[in-house]
């Protein structure tokens, strides 16, 4: 990075807040409202990429232009369909039904614009559910961790009793890759 620049997280997510604390002392926070609505066909990769350099995108088109921007999107992806964040309750427990006893994967896109131009990466780790019974189901979504969750969980949270195992990067499963932000920007990696 540059000593004049300085860094834009486009995104409200609190985790994502905390991941990069890891990487930059300090940034701003400025959340982009984007359309997260999958296109027809869309696989969930290219849905990650795609609105993850939206989001970049889109604020640093109304930023200084000092500013790198940092975009990201997470999904959950079992058989090749996209599990975004649960509008409802009803709709978490439909889709941790649906990823009960299942090996799934995560995907993250993580984008970078600044003048130097644009930069996009998609990074996937998997994770193994355990069979959950109706009662684990309604114990969990009991927490209201699964409200704002992509596939309705935070592996880092209490969502941790629903995992057997996860192989890939574990701050990506979280929602902000940590060693493929650091590339993009320039930075050494996690402290």
């Amino acid at each position: 990075m540059e000593s004049d620049s300085f860094v834009v997280l486009a995104s409200r997510s609190p985790r994502r807040v905390e991941l990069l604390k890891q990487l930059v002392a300090d940034f701003t926070v400025v959340p982009a409202d984007i359309d997260e609505t999958p296109h027809t066909n869309e696989d969930p990769v290219s849905y990650v990429k795609r609105l993850a350099l939206e989001k970049a995108r889109s604020i640093y088109m109304v930023s200084d232009p000092h500013a790198i921007v940092i975009g990201a999107d997470t999904t959950v992806d079992l058989g090749g369909h996209i599990f975004g964040q649960p509008v409802d309750d009803d709709d978490a427990r439909a889709m941790l039904r649906r990823l009960s006893g299942t090996t799934h994967h995560v995907h993250t896109g993580v984008a970078v614009a600044s003048a130097a131009g644009e930069q996009v990466e998609v990074v996937t780790s998997s994770v193994t559910f355990l069979d959950l019974r109706q009662e684990m189901v309604e114990w969990y979504i009991g927490t209201g961790e699964s409200v704002g969750k992509a596939g309705s969980y935070a592996i880092q949270g209490h969502g941790s009793a629903l995992v057997v195992s996860s192989t890939g990067s574990i701050t990506n499963i979280i929602g902000l890759p940590l060693e493929e932000t650091a590339r993009l920007l320039g930075v050494p990696g996690p402290k």
